[in-house]
């Protein structure tokens, strides 16, 4: 089959489901071609390794394989739901890592939001506007200093480097600013939780 009928979120869910209902080899097959490619990016982006990057895909499409009947189609699409799988699977990896353990990263708060990947599915762009309105409320309460560099990151996608050109102020502080407005958003969500 074609990647772009697995980019259609109701096959994909429908594949998803032969998965769990039968252990279709076919349907875990055509899943896997999709998404395995897309996995390695945000891996590769993410850890810079490109082992580390194939355990990843690796290790989230078995736990697809196994996990198929969990998924729930009202609950989100095919990709969120398996690129959640990934993100905490990372997690997994980031806390054996000793050197990277005390990191925040902003996939904690934005799962793959901040990833400018434009081969993901329009319901993975809509998931991420459904998130950017519901954590708004709470992106209100930052201070301006640290608004303005994670609206520019994250909402404009500009990089760090970017930010700091752009704003006059050293790659440092950027980068102290993000840390701090992640910490704070972190604390923010999780106390509403």
């Amino acid at each position: 089959m074609t990647s772009a009928r697995t980019d259609n979120a109701d096959y994909a869910a429908d594949l998803l489901a032969q998965v769990a209902a039968t252990q279709s080899r076919r349907a875990f097959s055509e899943l896997f071609r999709h998404f395995a490619p897309k996995l390695q990016a945000y891996a590769t982006r993410q850890f810079g390794n490109e082992q580390t990057a194939m355990d990843l895909v690796q290790e989230t499409m078995t736990n697809v394989w196994h996990k198929a009947h969990l998924f729930k189609p009202d609950k989100g699409s095919p990709s969120t739901w398996i690129f959640t799988i990934a993100r905490n699977i990372r997690f997994d990896i980031l806390r054996k890592n000793k050197h990277r353990q005390n990191d925040l990263s902003a996939d904690e708060l934005w799962p793959i939001l901040a990833e400018n990947n434009e081969s993901l599915d329009d319901d993975y762009s809509l998931d991420g506007k459904v998130l950017m309105q519901e954590i708004s409320s709470y992106y209100a309460q930052l201070p301006d200093a640290q608004r303005e560099v994670i609206e520019r990151i994250y909402i404009e996608g500009k990089s760090q480097q970017e930010v700091s050109d752009s704003l006059g102020i050293p790659l440092g502080t950027v980068k102290s600013r993000t840390r701090l407005a992640l910490k704070k958003l972190k604390e923010l969500i999780t106390a509403h939780d």
